[in-house]
């Protein structure tokens, strides 16, 4: 049975010592309310139901954000790591001052709509300017780890994740932009004509083997094998080690630029940036000026990414079996795939020509 006491201000406390838990106190206002809680919580025992609240009770979701990102956010990659904590001020800004056993499902998707909506946030005209469904996931996908990491590791007790009695905003529809013929042929044309060669061995390498821009600014002499016409990536976007073969057109693009004469010898970097500030040779930030030149041709639409999404689905086209294409691309997820290989309708016709007609 628990124990309550009338303390000094009038209030009413009430004590639970049972064998096998740890002893639990709680104040209420009145006797009735200190014996309500006293049964409820001696009954979850009984049952092994029991989940000790305070500590969820006391904690914030801003301090629980600050604890997450001093632990776990450092375990990620460098350039996960930095949005992260980007996403963790607006998470703060809307949610910081609940407690985690405060927020509650319609809490979380209350913030959810109010962030699609852009309500925050307002342009020149005071209209609001609303967030994309994608942005919206990943604010909740931080939130929603964020109380996983809390019940599992922290031993906060929480009865469960709101994030998870939600409904999270429809993912995008994957990107369909494959280059036509001349579209292609005018943006190498452009590209050949800027004054650093890189921005043409960077975009064609893209082409050629599907890698990201990430993987190839990374790349360095020693990650490249011309001879056995292959390139180790060290890190990829999910974090596991890959080898790309290279076409004859991938392995003199890598030649080139590899023998590049006026390569300095202070860098290992294939694709090398000017010394910053603290003397040290960074990737080659190529965007400005792809950027500068995808208007000038009238391609303001075409991404980077879109030249890997056109060297996926152009080794689809060449007949590469899904594990063959995965291999060479990092897809883990064949669903995941299926959304970088658009075919061709007008591709496929000669294909259907090749199936014999029933007479």
């Amino acid at each position: 049975m628990a124990t309550l006491v009338k303390t000094d201000l009038g209030k009413w406390k009430a004590l639970i010592r049972k064998t096998g838990w740890p002893s639990v106190a709680k104040t209420f206002r009145t006797k009735r309310d200190a014996e309500d809680w006293a049964r409820r919580t001696e009954d979850e025992m009984v049952r092994g139901a029991y989940i000790q609240r305070a500590p969820a009770d006391r904690l914030t979701v801003a301090d629980a954000l600050k604890r997450y990102l001093a632990e776990v956010t450092p375990t990620k990659r460098p350039s996960t790591a930095k949005v992260e904590r980007l996403r963790a001020k607006m998470v703060i800004k809307h949610l910081g001052e609940y407690s985690l056993a405060a927020l509650t499902p319609e809490i979380v998707a209350k913030f959810r709509d109010e962030t699609l909506a852009g309500d925050d946030r307002r342009d020149e005209k005071g209209k609001p300017i609303p967030r994309s469904n994608e942005t919206v996931r990943l604010y909740l996908a931080l939130l929603g780890h964020l109380f996983t990491i809390a019940i599992k590791e922290w031993g906060i007790g929480l009865p469960s994740n709101p994030v998870l009695n939600i409904r999270r905003p429809a993912p995008l529809p994957g990107r369909n932009r494959r280059l036509t013929p001349d579209e292609e042929k005018r943006l190498l044309a452009a590209v050949d004509e800027h004054t650093n060669p890189m921005l043409r061995w960077i975009v064609r390498i893209a082409l050629e083997t599907g890698m990201r821009a990430s993987e190839i600014l990374t790349l360095r002499r020693m990650q490249v094998d011309l001879k056995r016409r292959i390139v180790r990536l060290l890190e990829t976007k999910n974090t596991t080690p890959r080898t790309v073969p290279l076409s004859v057109t991938a392995v003199e693009v890598f030649r080139e630029a590899m023998n590049h004469p006026v390569r300095p010898i202070d860098t290992d970097l294939i694709f090398y940036g000017d010394p910053g500030k603290d003397g040290k040779r960074r990737p080659y930030q190529f965007n400005p000026v792809w950027m500068k030149i995808k208007r000038k041709q009238g391609l303001a639409d075409v991404r980077f990414h879109d030249l890997r999404h056109e060297a996926v689905s152009r080794f689809v086209e060449a007949g590469f079996s899904d594990q063959e294409v995965s291999a060479i691309s990092g897809h883990k997820s064949m669903q995941m795939l299926k959304r970088y290989t658009h075919l061709r309708a007008e591709d496929l016709v000669g294909r259907l020509d090749q199936i014999p007609m029933r007479k």
